[in-house]
């Protein structure tokens, strides 16, 4: 059948593809979200590693359709990184007016991720499974990691722009001197004591090398 001709014009076409983005698909259903990803956290927790899970073995024991699952994961590491997310803290609201409180609040937040991590089973199980599979650890840090890595690079650059720190220092580097110390002692170190004193005295000692003289 052939379609009328104002259909097929310039002006309806651009119309029609407007228009096509507000019909495409259903809104996702966070309830469902979340019972997929708590589900995976269970299996998980009970001793199933990634190489046994499969999206067919997640839909059956959450109980939904295997079609309903790839419709909002295309495959089980985009799965996985929801899951690894969901563990993750939310990024802390920086009050953007002090460098060096701003710097405080995001290392807090990884001193209580690794405070979480010592007293969470799940959140260690999870840890372990993913490291021992290197492509999603790439993929989890080039997703997530990396966003807390620019998160304290964006507060250093402000930092040099408003004179708080020398403007001549490699923002990469004091990065790494100010988080590494924390996540030496919050991942790598777990008997190491994370007092809540601990972020100030990090970003404290680091700011006093980097301030201008």
């Amino acid at each position: 059948m052939t379609l009328p001709e104002a259909a097929t014009t310039p002006e309806a076409a651009t119309t029609s593809e407007a228009a096509a983005p507000e019909r495409r698909g259903r809104p996702r259903n966070a309830a469902l979200d979340t019972a997929v990803v708590e589900t995976v956290l269970g299996l998980l927790e009970e001793g199933v590693t990634l190489g046994e899970l499969s999206m067919e073995r997640i839909a059956r024991e959450a109980g939904v359709g295997k079609a309903t699952v790839y419709r909002r994961w295309p495959g089980k590491e985009a799965l996985m990184l929801d899951v690894m997310r969901s563990l993750e803290h939310a990024a802390p609201e920086l009050a953007g007016e002090s460098v060096r409180d701003d710097l405080v609040t995001l290392l807090e937040t990884l001193r209580r991720r690794g405070l979480a991590k010592r007293s969470s089973a799940v959140l260690r199980t999870v840890l372990a499974q993913v490291k021992a599979h290197p492509e999603l650890w790439q993929e989890y840090h080039d997703k997530v990691v990396r966003a807390r890595r620019e998160a304290v690079h964006a507060v250093l650059r402000r930092g040099m722009a408003t004179g708080e720190i020398r403007s001549d220092l490699d923002v990469e580097l004091m990065g790494d001197l100010i988080v590494s110390p924390m996540l030496s002692r919050a991942m790598f170190h777990e008997r190491a004591e994370l007092p809540e004193d601990l972020p100030g005295k990090i970003v404290d000692t680091v700011l006093e090398g980097v301030r201008p003289r």
